[in-house]
């Protein structure tokens, strides 16, 4: 091979280095869940990104894909064509990132990873050929989650762009959204910053199923285990015909007294509290 080089770095770093010197298609290969999250990350923040097919294990994908951060900014850049889905059960692959003029190797050791590239044509082109073979037989994952772009802007345009402001701080106060104790879900935050400005339960999860965020019986549920808990309560709205409505409020002193960026904090306390 007519070079070889070792970057030593954390994933994100190596993102940054091989795509952000790419200018045609890149491949990104078999990457770890972590490698996942720091792909979408570096697509992000890129003024010029790359277009990137990305092939992995399905169970990699519904892993990282599960945390509505990630997923609704992949919905984004599968949306502006950025970035492609697909999946494959191969094994015996290691993590790759394939240019037009480079292949890099990312090499996990504990805590530290390295890239170990080479831009011998050959082995390149070879190497592409092979990857654009596999990804032909792949199947493309379907991501159901909408793009965040969509959801802040459906929210300022139903409720407001304060409501939307406050959605968007307690997303940014936390580094994972998934509900399953490391963070909050959609539905969760949703509802918490809907009870903050005391917005209708049937606005709210009417919104959310209109834009895919959760269908309306999901709101529905996580309203009565948030009620439950003491996160929300409710007062009945009087309607002319049908059976009033219901509208949304923050149930605890705590939450009320918070802060929007201290607010998933809090409700995260109190959640925890209550499981134990």
């Amino acid at each position: 091979m007519s070079s070889l080089k070792t970057v030593e770095s954390d994933v994100v770093a190596i993102h940054r280095t091989v795509l952000g010197d790419t200018t045609g298609e890149a491949f990104v290969a078999f990457p770890s869940a972590a490698a996942v999250e720091k792909l979408v990350e570096v697509l992000d923040e890129l003024d010029e990104p790359p277009t990137v097919r990305l092939l992995a294990r399905e169970g990699t994908l519904k892993s990282v894909m599960d945390d509505f951060i990630v997923a609704s900014t992949t919905a984004d850049l599968v949306a502006s064509e950025t970035l492609s889905l697909r999946t494959t059960e191969g094994t015996g692959m290691s993590s790759l990132l394939v240019t037009d003029e480079t292949v890099v190797t990312v090499v996990s050791a504990g805590e530290f990873v390295a890239g170990l590239g080479t831009d011998d044509d050959e082995f390149v082109a070879s190497t592409r050929e092979k990857h654009e073979a596999a990804w032909e037989e792949a199947e493309p994952f379907s991501l159901r989650t909408p793009p965040i772009s969509r959801v802040h802007e459906t929210l300022a345009e139903t409720f407001g762009d304060e409501v939307d402001a406050d959605f968007a701080r307690v997303l940014d106060s936390l580094e994972t959204a998934r509900g399953d104790g490391e963070g909050l879900d959609e539905v969760t935050i949703s509802l918490l910053v809907a009870a903050k400005h005391e917005l209708q339960l049937y606005d709210i999860s009417r919104w959310g199923e209109d834009t895919g965020v959760a269908s309306k019986a999901t709101f529905s549920r996580t309203k009565t285990r948030l009620e439950d808990r003491g996160l929300i309560d409710t007062t009945k709205v009087p309607i002319d015909v049908g059976r009033p409505r219901l509208r949304l409020l923050l149930g605890d002193e705590r939450l009320q007294e918070a802060d929007i960026d201290e607010l998933a904090a809090v409700a995260q306390e109190m959640l925890a509290a209550n499981a134990a």
